[in-house]
């Protein structure tokens, strides 16, 4: 299976998309704008990639670049520092990306976590980072590292091989 893609919580105003990063400010005079990637998936800012606001106003990348930890971005229409300070704050949304057997927070959240042998073990209420795996956690409170999902249907359910002793404390 793998690590699961960054947090990306859908946002309820646009069905379908995700939050995949926010503009941060204004940088120089040219319509350049500092972005907070908040996915692994660089290739959202990709010139001709298409990002949109919550409004639903949709912004296309017109070029990018990494650059202290952030990514510089221009967006087509963006001309001047004052167009870029009025994106300032704004969270950046896009379609779910596809990488095969990646495992998604917003696929996760809600589904039915079940073991190998079949027993029902809860719903999974949320994914909380950490730094030897990410962990589901359970709606009965109990966390399961991600390293022992062996299967998931996205949005419905996740197959967890745990070892003996894990969900008794």
């Amino acid at each position: 299976m793998g690590a699961p893609a960054p947090a990306e919580p859908p946002d309820p105003a646009a069905p379908g998309l995700l939050e995949v990063g926010r503009v941060t400010r204004a940088h120089g005079l040219g319509g350049e704008v500092a972005v907070e990637l908040w996915s692994d998936l660089t290739a959202r800012l990709d010139p001709g990639a298409e990002l949109s606001l919550g409004d639903g106003t949709v912004l296309v990348v017109r070029a990018s670049r990494p650059h202290q930890g952030r990514h510089l971005v221009a967006f087509e229409g963006v001309a001047d520092r004052g167009a870029a300070d009025g994106l300032r704050g704004e969270v950046l949304l896009a379609p779910p990306g596809e990488l095969p057997g990646a495992l998604w927070v917003h696929e996760l959240v809600g589904a039915e976590v079940v073991a190998t042998d079949g027993r029902h073990l809860g719903t999974v209420e949320a994914v909380e980072a950490n730094p030897a795996s990410d962990l589901l956690v359970l709606d009965d409170g109990h966390l399961v590292p991600l390293r022992f999902v062996v299967g998931h249907d996205p949005g419905r359910s996740v197959t967890v091989d745990v070892p003996d002793g894990l969900l008794e404390l």
